[in-house]
């Protein structure tokens, strides 16, 4: 069931939106965990129709620009399987290198992740996170982050259960959530046919204490106020902490 939040009475209550969903509701959002035997850590997360994979990879090796520092590395990689949208894309292997798009998308899960974990005691090792989206409706980057996060966190319950290291890295948990105007009013948790109707597209990665990790956005056809930008970030807001409370409740099975 998609869940909706008690918004500030400043926020209207109603839209017009293709899913039929209030403003601040946000889809049906699941996560499976322990999907893939060989990982370290992994999950499926999904929001609506949007299914993204996510898994977790350690490696006792760190990159060359990283050698004598005695720290750690996290990084992510994103792709999208050829038949995840309408039509079927090709694989980034026969073109050569990824595309603008996916690189864009892949430095964000990684920037995010890293601002919650301190590379320090994670030890000269490496951690790959890996988002392939097997299906695309919409928000597909914000899933990757918030199943990205569920992937190391259960890769670093790992390293500590088997004494590799011997206190948590992580910071902070973190999620995300794409809000926008949509027919001129703030909505959250956009899928494909608001997504590519909008009037604005903002996306928010929110740590466990509210504080704000990046805000991706831009006006698709028409500028915002700051007063439309509150409204959003209030919807962020309110969803983070729907979405952190389903991230435990994964992480606790």
């Amino acid at each position: 069931m998609a869940t909706e939040f008690n918004l500030p009475t400043t926020l209207s209550k109603t839209s017009m939106r293709p899913s039929k969903r209030k403003q601040d509701q946000l889809r049906e959002i699941t996560i499976e965990t322990n999907v893939n035997k060989y990982a370290e850590g992994s999950c499926i997360v999904q929001f609506g129709n949007s299914k993204v994979l996510c898994t977790a990879s350690v490696e006792e090796k760190i990159p060359p620009f990283l050698r004598g520092k005695k720290q750690g590395w996290l990084t992510a990689e994103y792709s999208m399987l050829p038949r995840a949208t309408h039509e079927r894309s090709g694989r980034d292997v026969y073109r050569n290198s990824a595309n603008g798009r996916t690189l864009e998308i892949q430095r964000l899960i990684g920037r995010s992740l890293r601002a919650i974990i301190d590379l320090n005691k994670l030890g000269e090792r490496q951690i790959i996170i890996d988002c392939d989206v097997l299906q695309a409706d919409g928000g597909t980057r914000c899933a990757s982050i918030v199943g990205g996060f569920v992937a190391l966190q259960l890769a670093i319950n790992k390293l500590l259960k088997n004494r590799i290291i011997h206190q948590s890295p992580i910071i902070s948990s973190l999620c995300a959530v794409s809000c926008g105007i949509y027919k001129g009013i703030a909505v959250v948790d956009l899928d494909y046919d608001e997504d590519s109707n909008c009037d604005t597209d903002i996306n928010f990665v929110i740590a466990e204490d509210g504080k704000i990790i990046e805000v991706q956005g831009t006006a698709e056809k028409e500028a915002f106020s700051f007063e439309q930008l509150r409204e959003m970030y209030d919807l962020a807001e309110n969803a983070a902490k729907e979405i952190s409370r389903l991230q435990r409740e994964a992480l606790a099975k």
